[in-house]
């Protein structure tokens, strides 16, 4: 397995897409691949923190307000 493909499986292994064989693959690759198994602990890092922030999204109602605030913003700086 190439380092590009195994990036990308574990990336769908984070977010339970991967299938029995790409996690197969994925760990036989991990094995003698120090540089793809940086990218996998780091991966891990950055998943448990997204996770654990608790971050919660804008509602539409308020982006699209946002941005016709902003828009209306632009056009009054441009003239």
């Amino acid at each position: 397995m190439p380092c590009d493909e195994a990036n990308h499986v574990c990336d769908k292994s984070q977010y339970k897409e991967a299938s029995l064989l790409e996690k197969i693959k994925l760990n036989l690759h991990l094995i003698y691949c120090k540089a793809c198994r940086g990218y996998s602990k780091n991966n891990a890092k950055l998943t448990k923190r997204i996770e654990a922030a608790e971050l919660e999204c804008l509602d539409p109602k308020c982006k699209e307000d946002m941005k016709k605030d902003l828009e209306k913003a632009l056009k009054e700086q441009l003239h």
